[in-house]
């Protein structure tokens, strides 16, 4: 199966990009190509929409957060929204969030993600 990449337009600034299919090793590479595209422009708010993605595999997480550490590099957000089951049990294994903590945005999961990880540094 492929992936499909649906551009949404919204609010200003803002720009919805709504996933079906399977996000995989063959298929990251086009939505980084995507992401690079709205990387150019003045976005300052990038949905991902979840809601078709049926299977994500390490590239494809890759992906996704390269996007987050790109806009909050520019004081932007990427928002995740909608995951499949499936796609929600990936993120809890590779251990992105603790089992059943939800979060706000992605702003809010990296400021969790970047404390876990200096526990992890001062822990060694």
């Amino acid at each position: 199966m492929s992936l499909k990449i649906e551009l949404q337009e919204g609010r200003p600034l803002t720009q919805t990009v709504a996933l079906v299919g399977r996000l995989d090793t063959e298929t990251a590479p086009n939505l980084e190509a995507e992401i690079d595209r709205l990387l150019a422009s003045p976005v300052q708010v990038i949905v991902f929409d979840l809601g078709g993605l049926d299977y994500i595999s390490s590239a494809g997480l890759r992906s996704l957060f390269r996007a987050q550490k790109s806009m909050k590099a520019r004081a932007g957000e990427a928002l995740l929204v909608k995951p499949q089951p499936q796609v929600q049990k990936v993120f809890e294994s590779v251990k992105a969030v603790e089992l059943k903590s939800v979060f706000r945005d992605l702003a809010e999961l990296d400021e969790y993600l970047d404390a876990m990880q200096r526990r992890a540094t001062r822990g060694n």
